[in-house]
């Protein structure tokens, strides 16, 4: 019986060893469990966090290179109705005044001084935006890959909108001080502040503004190049993610390519 036991053994371990020599080492360590230890970075076939990180990076550095440059130049704002910076809504009746005078060229050149503020502000974004990348954490990087069409603009809103804010206002503020119609307008304001100043006019300007005469036009201008900014942005990373394979090098298209919706 010990005999018979014995003789049973050693088949087994001939029937092993003939199908082991068949395998790959690596897959007879998976067979027990004992698979040998992977790269922990990898998300999907040979993609590493590091290749994700710096591929991401490189998706978004282009985006926002392509945002700056179409709003970054003259007609960047004026010309494009997506981001065109309207009249500001407490304005709207002085405008309306200034047409009804036959005053458009005013109520333009108050139009188009906004916008080419807008236009002089936007480059600016590019370090402020750059400095957000660089600190991107790998989850932000899982997160941003992951998520939907506007993820990463997100993100940029999130990290950068009071730099970006810092950065334009100046810009903004000195490029509407040099221009007629809104240098006279924020005169204005500044005197509308102390109402003693302007005498009757300051009620008038409260009338006609719906409130304090203290309407700030240079962060409205602001607020609206931001907006202008995140729009392109954001059109730029849907671009990216419909067609990653005519976005630039294989690094990129290999990082969205690897992406399972």
């Amino acid at each position: 019986m010990q005999l018979l036991f014995q003789k049973r053994i050693v088949l087994s371990l001939l029937v092993f060893l003939s199908f082991a020599s068949e395998v790959t080492a690596a897959s007879v360590f998976d067979i027990f469990g004992l698979g040998r230890s992977r790269d922990t970075n990898s998300l999907s076939g040979d993609l590493t966090q590091g290749e994700m990180v710096k591929g991401l990076k490189e998706a978004l550095s282009l985006g926002v290179e392509q945002a700056i440059a179409r709003l970054g130049v003259d007609g960047g704002f004026l010309t494009n109705l997506a981001v065109r910076i309207p009249m500001p809504e407490k304005l709207r009746s002085v405008e309306k005044t200034l047409r009804a005078m036959r005053q458009d060229k005013l109520a333009d050149e108050f139009v188009v001084t906004m916008n080419r503020a807008a236009e002089k502000a936007v480059p600016e974004a590019a370090q402020v935006f750059t400095d957000a990348l660089q600190r991107m954490s790998i989850d932000d990087a899982k997160s941003i890959l992951r998520g939907g069409d506007d993820t990463a603009t997100q993100f940029f809103r999130r990290t950068s909108s009071t730099n970006l804010f810092q950065r334009f206002l100046p810009i903004v503020k000195k490029a509407t001080e040099q221009t007629g119609v809104v240098a006279s307008y924020k005169k204005i304001m500044d005197k509308a502040s102390r109402p003693e100043s302007l005498g009757g006019f300051g009620k008038i300007l409260d009338e006609v503004l719906g409130g304090p005469a203290s309407f700030d036009v240079d962060s409205y201008v602001t607020d609206k190049a931001m907006d202008g900014l995140f729009k392109m942005v954001a059109e730029e990373e849907k671009r990216i993610r419909e067609n990653p394979w005519a976005r630039g090098s294989q690094l990129l298209k290999k990082v969205f390519g690897s992406i399972k919706r």
